[in-house]
């Protein structure tokens, strides 16, 4: 067994780790298992440890240890949060509204960035910018060139490691409601009525870029939920719900939306994609589809 020790360790660390234990692995001998110790290992460098193939092991009990041959296979969960991060230490995470403003700018709008443009276009302060940029390069979602401008090297990545901390059902406020006439008829009414601070999201609004199979429910963001459902003829339920109304944390989530030809205003793709990446039911299956028609279709929504 062959062992690598750190103090702190980041998803960029791993390649160069990956790299000198497999150099000293065939010194050694192909039998040899390399092992990472580390105080604490983040989610996202575990899932990276484990697809080089490497073991893993930190104080708070986060353990994979596998070898083959012979067959062996141990796994054991851990904490999720650092417990020993003190103030001031970059941020853990992209929870939060700073790090939502920060990650849709760069999702939405292609680099390279300058700091101070990324603060402009994020409306996001400087510290706040610095924070979320350092988290990103220690996950290697972001590096900075010779001339200090900030790339995204994989856009997508990036709104997956973003899915991990912002999700519609447990980020936002979410009421439950039921059109009675079905989606069609309050699809069709919703660009007829009064309510502008809105943004229709998740499988009825990827359909507008890349219909998946027809929408069972429509999530809609709305900054007065109660408004929107008596202007669109909704009666609350626990049951037969076939509409999500969301009052959003963030006022990021209805920026650049976008206006069909139909009238109805959708959120932004990326956010749409987001949304669904951590639905419910098929979400998931329809962001993969979104975000397959966004890869070849770059130059279209960014």
């Amino acid at each position: 067994m062959l062992v690598e020790a750190k103090r702190l360790l980041e998803v960029r660390d791993v390649p160069r780790i990956s790299e000198q234990l497999a150099r000293t692995s065939d010194d050694a001998g192909p039998s040899r298992i390399g092992l990472v110790i580390s105080r604490y290992l983040t989610k996202s460098t575990r899932d990276r440890l484990a697809e080089a193939g490497l073991s893993y092991v930190d104080a708070t009990g986060n353990l994979l240890l596998r070898a083959d041959p012979p067959a062996v296979f141990i796994s054991d969960r851990g904490a999720d949060k650092d417990p020993w991060r003190g103030p001031g230490r970059p941020r853990g995470t992209l929870k939060g509204e700073p790090a939502a403003n920060v990650v849709r700018a760069l999702l939405d709008i292609p680099g390279p960035w300058k700091t101070r443009e990324l603060v402009r276009r994020s409306g996001t302060s400087t510290g706040s910018v610095y924070r979320v940029v350092r988290f990103l390069e220690g996950e290697a979602l972001a590096t900075k060139d010779e001339n200090g401008l900030i790339i995204v090297p994989d856009w997508v990545a990036l709104l997956r490691r973003w899915s991990q901390d912002y999700e519609f059902l447990q980020t936002n406020t979410v009421t439950r409601w039921i059109a009675p006439r079905g989606l069609d008829a309050l699809l069709g009414t919703i660009p007829k009525g009064a309510v502008r601070g809105y943004a229709v999201t998740g499988s009825v609004a990827a359909a507008t870029w890349a219909a998946y199979a027809p929408s069972r429910s429509a999530m809609i963001y709305t900054l007065n939920p109660e408004e929107a459902a008596a202007e669109w003829g909704l009666r609350a339920t626990e049951k037969g719900t076939n509409v999500l109304l969301a009052r959003p944390a963030y006022n990021v989530v209805l920026e650049r939306s976008i206006d069909r030809e139909d009238g109805l205003r959708i959120a932004a793709p990326t956010q749409v994609a987001v949304d669904l990446v951590t639905g419910p039911g098929r979400a998931p299956a329809e962001a993969e589809e979104l975000l397959d028609w966004m890869t070849r279709n770059e130059q279209i929504w960014r």
